[in-house]
């Protein structure tokens, strides 16, 4: 198979050149050649020479147009070249072989072939030839095409030895068949299952990076269902874990959880791109193991789930190395307050309309998203009736917004205004009458408006015993 009407960006004729000039065979292989058979964008390009990687790289940046710098890293033999929207990488081929006593490679220079073998996947190890007379055809000892065809991830060696090299690559395995709906050829697979408890020698930075590629797959809860199966998902994330299962006492019996986390996931990406939105999904319910109780009247409850779950949020997200910043706060917020917007189908008041509001601002959109999501049932009657319910508090939570303005509620008496007021020095009573403001508004008591704001203050100030200054 020839792919060079593939290769029609100069870069690849220029690299040719530069490697014809140091006498270099070259090649661009693995993601770059797999995602032009599957007709994927991919900026990424890896080139694999047999010879300095290094040289190559500063060789081709002397030869671009506009002029480029070289990153090196010599570390690892490795260059990288940032070149019109492309991330060109240089490295030498290698081989790699075993100790019995270690699990350790011993990286040494090779030719292509050897280069090919320690590649992650079949799919990875395929190779086009930028060498002048077999340009453009496709190398593939490990049949990465026909895997391709049949949408299958196998490792080109035994598992054993592929992911001995290293262990994120069983993530990885898994990453690319949520990514591309591929199966997980069943010996890989099985591999998985058998070195599982290694991964925890990865770095959790490694991991929760391509955790978050599996959430942001088509379908997520397929990469979740495998991580589960292959018992990855136990060595990084016991909540979720502890999640799946279900309880049964005395004829009663609760959801399993976590296949309910799963759809709710799934609900919420065919919505939604954001992986923040997913994070919270993933996060909802993470509480309910903890605050499971049965009740011999009403069977199963999960009281304060929602609480818990948001007070576990930030020490999961330190944990697995996720930012600890106004991203886990969005987190924390939806976890908090999944539950609310349900409550509110039974009587929805205008109160608890703007309190809700009031505490979910801007985000407020993204929680509906997420309530709607939480609704699975195989009782599409049941489903559809819920939905109509959140359709009539949205509605109404448009109208009270249009009225009170209280998604991004700011008091209008401001501390520096009472203080000036009343003459005051800075302490708990300038809290106790801003708050007693902004509870009149939340309960509609008074409106959204600096004039009664005002006037109630002055209410609250003279039962209080205190005077304004200008009446002193």
């Amino acid at each position: 198979m020839n792919l060079s009407s593939s290769l029609s960006h100069p870069v690849f004729k220029t690299v040719s050149a530069c490697a014809a000039q140091l006498g270099l065979e070259t090649y661009v292989v693995g993601g770059y050649v797999r995602d032009i058979l599957l007709n994927r964008p991919s900026k990424d390009i890896d080139f694999v020479c047999v010879g300095s990687g290094i040289g190559l790289a500063e060789e081709v940046a002397k030869a671009l147009v506009p002029k480029v710098r070289v990153n090196v890293f010599k570390n690892f033999g490795t260059a990288q070249i940032p070149f019109d929207d492309f991330d060109l990488e240089f490295v030498g081929a290698r081989k790699e072989s075993y100790r019995s006593e270690s699990r350790k490679p011993i990286v040494e220079d090779g030719s292509l072939e050897d280069d090919q073998k320690r590649r992650d996947f079949t799919i990875n190890a395929l190779a086009i030839s930028l060498n002048e007379d077999t340009f453009g055809e496709l190398i593939d000892p490990f049949n990465g095409v026909e895997d391709l065809k049949n949408k299958v991830i196998r490792t080109p060696l035994e598992p054993s030895i592929t992911f001995s090299d290293d262990p994120l690559r069983m993530m990885r395995a898994i990453r690319f068949a949520s990514q591309l709906n591929f199966d997980i050829d069943a010996n890989s697979f099985e591999g998985i299952i058998q070195q599982a408890d290694r991964l925890t020698i990865v770095s959790q930075e490694r991991i929760i990076d391509e955790l978050n590629k599996i959430i942001l797959s088509p379908v997520p809860s397929y990469g979740f269902k495998l991580l589960f199966q292959s018992k990855l998902l136990h060595q990084f994330f016991p909540e979720l874990v502890a999640l799946q299962g279900v309880e049964y006492v005395g004829g009663n019996a609760h959801k399993d959880n976590f296949y309910h986390t799963l759809q709710v996931l799934d609900n919420v990406s065919k919505m939604s791109n954001d992986l923040w939105l997913r994070w919270a999904a993933i996060m909802h319910d993470i509480a309910k193991p903890a605050t499971k109780r049965y009740d011999p009247k009403v069977g199963f409850t999960f009281h304060g789930h929602e609480e818990k779950g948001a007070r576990w949020t930030p020490k999961i997200f330190r944990r697995l190395k996720l930012p600890m910043n106004d991203r886990m706060d969005f987190v924390q917020k939806l976890v908090r307050l999944h539950l609310r917007p349900i409550s509110l189908v039974k009587q929805v008041t205008d109160s608890a309309i703007r309190r809700l509001l009031f505490e979910a601002g801007d985000d407020v959109d993204a929680l509906m998203m997420l309530c709607r999501a939480d609704i699975t049932s195989k009782n599409h009657e049941k489903v559809s009736r819920f939905l109509q319910n959140f359709d009539r508090v949205e509605l109404k939570m448009k109208e009270v917004e249009a009225k009170d303005s209280i998604r991004n509620f700011q008091p209008p008496i401001s501390g520096e205004e009472i203080i000036r007021t009343f003459n005051l020095a800075p302490g708990p009573l300038i809290g106790q009458i801003k708050e007693y403001i902004k509870e009149a508004i939340l309960e509609g008591e008074i409106q959204n408006d600096y004039e009664q704001a005002r006037t109630l203050m002055l209410k609250f100030a003279a039962e209080k015993g205190l005077t304004p200054v200008s009446q002193a």
